[in-house]
């Protein structure tokens, strides 16, 4: 006689935590990383702004954490917290938006080419974003100064020298932050849809409880 249970299924806690592994998490941080040093540079460290645009890039970073590590028992804290830092990437979004507004630097189309080349480079440190925005003010003032042939390329050359007159480094770095808060935002909208159908569909901890314990009735 075999006295041994019949396996069971589905686990009272499954797997969660694995947010070092989340895409959002890791852009998320590099958000993080460059909100830090970009408001030590350029905003004045004794006013709210700077401190909201950092804690707001940490929450960002802490939600998304806290959500995955939540997610073992409470699908629908886990939900909660994920939403928070995608209001946070939000807020911080407007904030590098007013940053160029106020000052009358630009803020960029997702076409305009600094930005076809930054996303093209795939930034996941600091270093390489610090590399990109150094490496775009060369090339902006090698094409400001390089001697045109044609007609053509003269005119070309002054529409660049137009286009880039009044680019600074922190316009640049503000617009690459933009570009990667939208890939943040749009990350996060699909992990959110991804949490909000398996919540609809499995339930939270209670209905797992009841489901699990079910299981072990009838397998006795």
């Amino acid at each position: 006689m075999n006295d041994k249970p019949a396996p069971v299924g589905e686990p009272l806690i499954p797997k969660h935590g694995g947010y070092r592994k989340l895409r959002s998490f890791q852009v998320a941080q590099l958000v993080y990383d460059v909100t830090a040093r970009f408001c030590d540079r350029y905003i004045d460290r004794r006013s709210r702004t700077h401190d909201q645009m950092v804690q707001a890039a940490r929450s960002g970073v802490q939600n998304i954490a806290e959500g995955s590590l939540a997610s073992g028992t409470s699908k629908k804290t886990e939900l909660k917290l994920t939403n928070v830092a995608r209001a946070s990437l939000e807020e911080l979004r407007l904030d590098y938006e007013d940053f160029l507004r106020q000052r009358g630097l630009a803020q960029w189309q997702p076409s305009h080419p600094a930005l076809v080349r930054f996303k093209a480079r795939r930034c996941a440190t600091m270093d390489e974003f610090v590399a990109w925005v150094g490496e775009e003010l060369t090339r902006t003032n090698a094409d400001r100064h390089r001697p045109a042939r044609t007609e053509s390329e003269k005119k070309s050359v002054r529409v660049r020298a137009g286009q880039w007159r009044s680019v600074a480094a922190s316009e640049l770095a503000a617009n690459g932050v933009l570009s990667l808060l939208n890939v943040c935002c749009y990350l996060i909208d699909r992990q959110l849809a991804a949490q909000a159908s398996a919540f609809e569909r499995e339930g939270g901890f209670t209905e797992r409880l009841y489901r699990v314990r079910s299981e072990k009735r009838s397998a006795r």
